[in-house]
């Protein structure tokens, strides 16, 4: 990522505020300043002549100017980048030396917050340009280094971006001019040219400060872009360079690591902010709560909750909406309901996020008439509801399995006024596609068109899996070319969708040309491509490819995934390969990943494909010992390896230690007993 120009930090951050009372001069010039085109505006803050700031430029010498000659000098009769005009200068216009004398005795503070003034608005930053060339002709205010780190921040909050790295040249970079220009580039959201600027800085010997690494941060997490290893690298440079985190950059670490989905470096960082005697924002807890909530851990959430509260900070709705968030998330419906209690008795009022979170428990608990009851108080309280609160209800039915009470909800949605939106519509396709209803999924599609709905990147990506998922491949690449013609441009899922498919035909050269197609798009392939590459490779027996892909991933940074491993080491055992089983788990290991109950299920199925049935016991010893659960998939994958090596005999033994396990077995477990004894039985007549 490329970073460049930080904008200084507004110069109240990094500098001292400037106070000035404006002096009755000024003051007769003030109605033309205002509306001179060339100056627009010179906010001026007058301050009680009781207070005592020692940079009030009031107290300097001549503190009077009127800067209104100067700047309808620079807008008429001025060109800075005219060639003529020598810098230094060996010949002056009279009128111009009379300026250049009369403004002698003004202060460098003056003059920044003029410049400040001047560049804050687009009409008026070719003055403020004007300004700053003309004083460094005429050696008026010297660090000119500051002067255009000022233009170069208001270029950037303007979003010139490109103007800004064009001024930025005038001068030698400078910690100043780093500062302005890696500030530009985090608020344009051009983060590979800001972290570029950053280590440019470094290799020049100049130390970056707290608050372009803020900086970086929020623009990471405003763009949605923020990644574990990104904030692992810049917390190296921190702590490399011995910056002492504030409380902004405090807030921002705790945040990011939230969302990037690290929870736990996200407590060590709230630990370390409490611990210097700094007081996290509220809005940085509730990123903590929330991620807490999302996987589940509502112990953690309702304790960092409580500090909240014990910290003087009242919990607004989005706090108390985060923590209902995680009851909802693990089933909690008595805590999610005394969350909604608790809020009323603080005061603090319900938003629709709220209630839909309330009729999701109520949904997911089974309750459709509670969930009713929801939207009656809704309305009793005047919160409309909308199609969201449709959608999360139509959601909670599709995952439990009830996709028939569909048209249901779609009923009681007209009934209460709320039209179907874009959301709706994508979550009912996915209901009916889930449950291999294309035919209804298609006639909502056509639904969604006719009310005007124009169908996004979700709406095509649910119809072409759901097509290729039904082995309808003719018919997702129909979809897949009609996506494209309508004007949605695919997105890396619709790619990594059409590479399964096109992977499971063992379409190989077509996958090849679709990847290219998609490079060339400028999508780069993601951990799920190379997953879904890994898969189809493994599956296919083209293990080389599988490696190949592997390599290349971690490569250009990406970390595999305990998906990834999964695939390939159940391909592997699909074809009895146990060594290349092992190896690849313990690659997996070595990357620092974890083993799953999956990952250990291949394994055992390994080892009884390849007629190994006492490592296949080995694996199982191995998941006892290190607190992984068998299921009654190892069981039944272990009678299953029992059965291949003829040791029938221990079959029913397998079977009593899943039952006593608390597994209860499925109709294939049931199956290999019978199959073992039934063997039993007939050597026995013999």
């Amino acid at each position: 990522m490329n970073t460049l120009l930080l904008p200084p930090p507004p110069l109240h951050i990094r500098l001292p505020p400037l106070h000035f009372s404006p002096p009755p001069q000024f003051l007769r010039h003030r109605q033309y300043f205002l509306l001179s085109a060339a100056s627009q505006q010179l906010n001026i803050k007058t301050i009680n002549e009781d207070e005592q700031d020692p940079y009030d430029v009031a107290s300097l010498p001549n503190p009077n100017y009127d800067f209104t000659p100067l700047l309808t000098f620079l807008s008429t009769n001025y060109n800075p980048s005219e060639p003529s005009q020598p810098d230094p200068p060996t010949r002056l216009d009279p009128a111009e030396l009379r300026l250049a004398e009369s403004y002698g005795a003004v202060p460098a503070p003056l003059w920044h917050s003029l410049i400040k003034n001047l560049s804050s608005t687009p009409a008026s930053f070719s003055t403020a340009y004007s300004l700053v060339t003309w004083l460094q002709r005429h050696n008026l205010c010297f660090s000119y280094e500051l002067l255009y780190s000022i233009l170069i921040h208001a270029l950037g909050r303007n979003e010139q971006l490109y103007e800004a790295f064009l001024l930025s040249q005038r001068q030698s970079l400078t910690p100043l001019t780093y500062n302005a220009l890696i500030g530009a580039c985090a608020r344009n959201g051009d983060l590979e040219k800001a972290l570029n600027l950053m280590e440019r800085m470094r290799r020049d010997g100049y130390q970056s400060d707290f608050v372009n690494y803020s900086l970086v941060i929020q623009s990471l997490m405003r763009n949605n872009i923020v990644d574990v290893a990104i904030l692992e690298k810049l917390y190296g440079e921190i702590e490399a360079d011995r910056i002492e985190l504030d409380g902004q950059l405090s807030n921002d670490m705790i945040a990011g690591f939230a969302k990037a989905g690290d929870i736990d470096r996200a407590l060590y960082f709230l630990g370390v902010m409490q611990g210097s005697g700094l007081s996290p924002k509220t809005s940085t807890v509730v990123s903590v709560v929330n991620e807490l909530g999302i996987l589940g851990r509502v112990e953690e959430a309702e304790a960092v909750f409580e500090e909240l509260k014990e910290g003087g900070l009242k919990p607004r709705t989005r706090a108390y909406n985060a923590l209902l968030k995680g009851y909802v998330k693990v089933g909690a419906l008595k805590d999610a309901e005394y969350v909604v209690s608790e809020m009323e008795k603080s005061g603090v009022l319900p938003d629709e996020h709220t209630y839909s979170l309330l009729i999701d428990a109520y949904g997911n608990a089974g309750r459709w008439e509670s969930a009713r009851i929801v939207l009656k108080e809704m309305e009793a309280n005047d919160v409309k509801p909308n199609s969201y609160v449709f959608s999360r209800i139509l959601a909670s039915y599709r995952d439990r399995g009830e996709w028939q009470r569909s048209f249901q909800v779609l009923k009681e949605m007209k009934n209460c006024g709320v039209v179907p939106d874009r959301q709706f519509y994508n979550v009912m396709m996915d209901t009916f596609g889930k449950y291999n209803c294309l035919d209804h999924m298609i006639s909502t599609f056509r639904r969604m068109k006719a009310e005007g709905i124009e169908p996004d990147t979700v709406t095509w990506n649910t119809l072409i899996d759901c097509h290729c998922k039904q082995g309808r491949f003719g018919k997702s690449e129909e979809l897949f070319e009609e996506m494209r013609e309508s004007g949605c441009v695919p997105c890396t899922t619709t790619y990594n969708i059409m590479i399964n498919a096109l992977g499971v035909q063992e379409r190989w050269e077509e996958v090849r040309e679709l990847l290219g197609k998609m490079q060339s798009e400028g999508l780069l392939p993601n951990v799920v491509t190379y997953t879904t590459l890994v898969d189809i490779y493994g599956k296919s027996g083209r293990f080389n490819d599988a490696i190949e892909c592997l390599e290349a991933m971690k490569s250009i940074g990406l970390k595999p995934s305990s998906t990834m491993y999964n695939a390939l080491i159940n391909a592997y055992a699909q074809r009895g390969l146990s060594e290349q089983a092992v190896n690849a788990f313990r690659v997996m290991r070595g990357d620092g990943l974890k083993p799953s109950i999956l990952a250990m299920n291949s394994l055992v199925n390994a080892f009884g494909e390849d007629r190994r049935d006492s490592e296949a016991f080995a694996v199982l010893q191995y998941m006892k010992d290190n607190d992984l659960k068998p299921d009654v998939v190892t069981y039944t994958t272990l009678m299953k390896a029992l059965i291949r090596v003829e040791k029938y005999e221990k079959v029913p033994a397998v079977f009593e230690e899943m039952l006593l396990s608390g597994c209860a077995p499925d109709r294939k477990a049931r199956a290999m007993l019978r199959s073992a004894l039934r063997y039993m039985k007939s050597t026995l007549k013999l």
